[in-house]
């Protein structure tokens, strides 16, 4: 059955895993050790994702936890690092979504998004506004995994879960999104994507993903926005 719709995932889809300067930054800003900062940076995240937390009260989660103690002004540098850290494009796959929407398919963003790095998106990323639907777990108060995120987006982009493609990098998340019944794929890199959509017999009626194809120029020019 061919797909109607594809639905992406943000962080290490649409965007680069982790920028390493970003990062380097944002663990010397907290003077931790990597293991440690690790784990207080993912204690509280999905909070932050679920809009129970936003910027400053996650940092100053953060530091209480961590046995320190933030300025208003660190805790400035570490938001602004910390969006920096997740908005690394992959150029790649954006050219995808362009052909993908040239071709007629819908397209939709569902993502675990904190509204610090969704407000510098919206201001920064002209080519969101392509999107037929966006799914931010802050605004919405779920996150991946819950299945009712899934069904929500299907339910906004009128298409049913089985007409529907969802790339997400995390096997969770892919899990729960195939127990509503979405075709998924795990994604790892735009050359193992192409892989898959052909062995499983996802490819028919898509643009081959990572092959140059021709794209409207104003569209593409909102890659650089």
């Amino acid at each position: 059955m061919p797909i109607e719709a594809v639905i992406f995932d943000y962080g290490k889809v649409l965007s680069n895993s982790e920028d390493p300067q970003a990062q380097q930054k944002l663990i010397a800003l907290t003077g931790l050790e990597r293991a440690d900062f690790d784990r207080h940076y993912w204690a509280h995240r999905h909070a932050y994702d679920m809009g129970q937390l936003n910027g400053r009260t996650y940092w100053q989660k953060f530091a209480n936890e961590a046995g320190l103690s933030f300025t208003p002004e660190r805790i400035d540098d570490l938001i602004e690092t910390d969006i920096v850290m997740w908005t690394s494009l992959n150029e790649e796959m954006l050219g995808w979504v362009i052909c993908l929407q040239e071709e007629g398919i819908k397209t939709a963003i569902l993502s675990n998004m904190g509204e610090d790095i969704l407000a510098y998106m919206r201001q920064e990323f002209g080519w969101l506004a392509h999107f037929q639907h966006h799914t931010w777990s802050c605004e919405l108060g779920i996150c991946k995994p819950d299945p009712a995120i899934y069904l929500h987006t299907c339910e906004k982009l009128k298409v049913e879960p089985r007409k529907a493609l969802f790339l997400d990098d995390k096997p969770e998340n892919i899990a729960a999104a195939a127990e509503v019944g979405l075709n998924t794929v795990l994604f790892e890199n735009i050359e193992q994507l192409r892989a898959d959509l052909e062995a499983r017999g996802l490819q028919e009626g898509l643009p081959v993903p990572g092959v140059t194809m021709e794209c409207d120029a104003e569209h593409l020019e909102k890659l650089d926005a």
